[in-house]
Formats: C-alpha cells, structure tokens, sequence
C-alpha cells in the first residue's frame, strides 16, 4: 500500500457537531492519515455539514460548492448529509462519500472503501450511536476548553426544529464514561469543560429511567476542573435537586443557559411547547432566588406563524422584567419536515426583522447595565488567545460561554490556557476590559 491521502475537516454547524469532527480527526490520525487543516493541500475534504435552518443549509452548500469548484474529493458528513443523502449525492458529482450523523464513528473504513473506487454511502435511517472516552478525539477548540456530550438526539417534537429527524431519539451515556472522560481531559489541561446535548436536564432519562443531572453534577464535582458549564438547561429541568447539585458543587457554574423560544402561552402552545407556557415567570423568579448569583441566557425565535404585535409586546416586556445577562435572538424559518412547516399566518420577513431588531435593542442596555456592574471587581478570566500584534490577552470570565457571549480583554502576562484574576477597568454593551492583578 502506498502513502495514505492526507485529508481536512471543513467544519460548519454547532457545537455537538464539533465533537463528531473531533472525532473523525482523531479516528483518522490514529489510522495513520496526515491529517491537514489546509484543505487546498489535502486530497479529501471532509465537510461536516449543519442543516437546522436555511441559513445554515446555504453556508454548507456554498462550502461544497466551492471545494468542488477545486476538483477536491469531498466527504459530506453530518446533519445535512442525513437530511439530503440521495440529492448530495445526484447534485455534487464530487461528492466521493455520504455519511450520516450516526455513522461518523466509519471513517476509517469509509475512506478505505472510497481509495478503492467505491462511491460510499453510510447513512443510518435512525441513529443510534452515541462515542464515549474510549473514542479517539482530537480537540479543535482553544487548549483551556473542551466541549463534553453527555447525550446525544431528542425526544421533543418542538414545531419548529428538525434536529429530532437528523439526530434521532435522546440516548444518553452513563455517569461512569462521561466522568472518565473528564479525567482524561482534565489531564490534558483543560479548565472548562462545557457538557452539551439537545436537552442537558433531560439526560440520564433514556438510561435510568429518570433525569440523572443532578447526580452527574455530584460525580464531576470531584473531577480537578475549575469551571463545569452546563447548556441547553430546559427550565422545567431545573428541578430543586438539579439546583441544589449547581449549589453545592463549586466547580459548577452557576450558568443557566435556558432556551425560552418565547414568552407568550399561545406562541408556546403552537410551538408545541406547552409545558413551558405555565411555567415560565415562575420559574425564573425561583431560579434567581435558588441561585442569587446566577448569569441567565436565553434564546428566543421572533416570527413564528402566528406572532401578532400583541404576542411580541409580551416578549419585549418579558425581556425587561427578568433582565437576562445575554439574550439571542433568531428570526423563524419555517423547514420542511417540520409541524410549523406550512402554518397559516406567516410573518412577513421584514416584520421578522424589525421584531428581531426591537428586542436587541431592548436587551442591549440591560447587558451594558450588567457588564458595568462588574468595574473596579476583580473576576477569574481564563485566557484563551494572544493578539501577536499589541500583546493585549483575550479571555473570558466565568459569565461568558465561548462563541455565544462577550469577551474580557486583558492587558499583562499570562499563558494561555491559563485562568487568572483580572480587574475590571471598563465595560460595554457586550464586552469587559481590565488588567492582570
């Protein structure tokens, strides 16, 4: 056999996607295959598509499109190749290989068969893998951070996410294989493990019968890691034992990072999220007296089917009452495949914007409010990145979660990957600036 192909990874999409392009890297570096993050120098280029939204869909096609106008061989892996096997297939000649978001874990294999001619499709109608710590995985984020999948797939049926169809039923790993794997990452330095899945309070469910984070919490609070953020924290799932468990275990972060979707019970009944309709003022006023110092994030969608002003003043005086440390904001896009596909009342796009707009601005001067609260403190920032040109360090403290929140820029030494304190000397709406103390 002669020198293996060097092959990249183009990775689009979220973060658990991330995790599957981790592992394919580290499947493939094990195997014996350079693996090259130019994709103009590798012969295969692996590209790990996103498929939540249209926006998403477009930036995976223009990708492909691109790498194929390079005669590249291309892999397409991911939510979209789930999504869209037979027409990838039909449409991108250059496509030497599909493969499904439960069938990463062939990659290997998958490359094999493509060298001998084979066009590969590999796609699991249902998904049902779910890696654990005895898969290889080579890290693609900054030293100090690792992302950690506790669970994988979804069983809600929100009206207007897709991701259920591509990634399929919630299945959960054990307590014991998440918490090796902490270990293993704690030994490679990593400050700041980050546990992610469709919905992180629904985990364990599958597995034991119940919600298990609370316990899982417990078990990683005695792992050697400085900072555990949980995402994707579904309100109703903060039970007081989850509560108590954020409470009491100090390397837990007090981030509760809640994806609302709206505010108004008829716009969550229509999303099919009814549950969440009764609960929500309630259940935040409880949250903020449970956990005082706690940072909230949300997300909301603007536009659904349906949205009259009515519906949207309720969401902007939602947004003032509870004063959220960070708030984003999604204009709806109706997928096919979905229950809200096809609703009557579409909201027309310059409405979705104008709405969209109008929140941000009413959120802008909460998170100004908040961020200024924090001069003359001394907080905790891990540092992430050095600009070569001014020296000036770039981090975050502990109420910023990477790519989706602010950044503290820091002027002194440090080494990366390391957290230090910080004194805040000035803010602004999204950002903090300070020293090294």
């Amino acid at each position: 056999m002669g020198n293996k192909p060097t092959i990249a990874i183009s990775h689009l999409g979220c973060e658990k996607n991330r995790i599957d392009s981790e592992h394919m890297l580290g499947l493939l570096a094990k195997a014996g295959y350079p693996v090259d993050n130019d994709e103009e120098l590798a012969d295969y280029v692996i590209v790990n598509t996103c498929s939540f939204i249209q926006a998403a869909r477009e930036e995976s096609v223009r990708t492909l499109v691109e790498l194929a106008e390079a005669n590249k061989k291309i892999i397409i892996s991911g939510c979209m190749a789930q999504h869209f096997q037979d027409e990838l297939l039909t449409e991108l000649p250059e496509a030497v290989a599909i493969v499904g978001t439960g069938d990463y874990q062939k990659i290997v294999e998958i490359v094999e068969r493509v060298e001998t001619g084979e066009r590969v499709k590999e796609v699991s109608t249902d998904p049902t893998f779910i890696a654990d710590e005895n898969l290889p995985r080579y890290r693609t984020t900054t030293e100090g951070v690792a992302y950690l999948r506790v669970a994988e797939g979804c069983d809600y049926r929100c009206a207007f996410c897709i991701i259920p169809h591509l990634r399929g039923d919630q299945r959960s790993r054990s307590i014991e294989s998440i918490v090796k794997e902490a270990r293993q990452l704690a030994s490679q330095g990593v400050q700041e493990l980050i546990l992610i899945s469709q919905i992180t309070t629904n985990y364990g469910l599958d597995l034991y019968g119940e919600p298990k984070l609370a316990e899982l919490l417990r078990a990683l609070a005695e792992v050697d890691i400085p900072w555990i953020r949980v995402h994707y924290a579904y309100p109703t799932g903060l039970t007081p034992k989850v509560i108590e468990a954020i409470r009491e275990s100090p390397n837990v972060l007090p981030y509760l990072d809640l994806p609302l979707q709206h505010s108004h019970p008829d716009i969550l009944r229509a999303m099919n999220r009814p549950w969440q309709g009764r609960v929500n003022d309630g259940i935040i006023e409880r949250l903020k007296q449970a956990i005082p110092n706690a940072v909230l994030r949300t997300t909301f969608i603007v536009g659904f089917p349906g949205e009259t002003e009515e519906h949207f003043s309720h969401l902007l005086e939602f947004v003032k009452r509870h004063e959220f440390d960070h708030v984003g904001v999604f204009t709806f896009s109706a997928e096919e495949g979905t229950a809200a596909f096809g609703l009557p009342n579409p909201v027309p796009q310059a409405i979705m914007d104008e709405r969209r707009e109008r929140l941000m601005l009413t959120q802008q001067p909460i998170s100004e409010r908040k961020n200024q609260a924090y001069i003359g403190q001394t907080v905790d920032v891990l540092i992430e990145q050095e600009n070569p040109e001014t020296g000036e360090l770039i981090g975050r403290s502990a109420r910023f979660s990477p790519e989706v929140d602010g950044l503290v820029y820091v002027t002194g030494e440090a080494i990366l990957g390391a957290i230090v304190q910080v004194r805040i000397t000035s803010a602004d709406t999204y950002d903090l600036y300070g020293e090294i103390v």
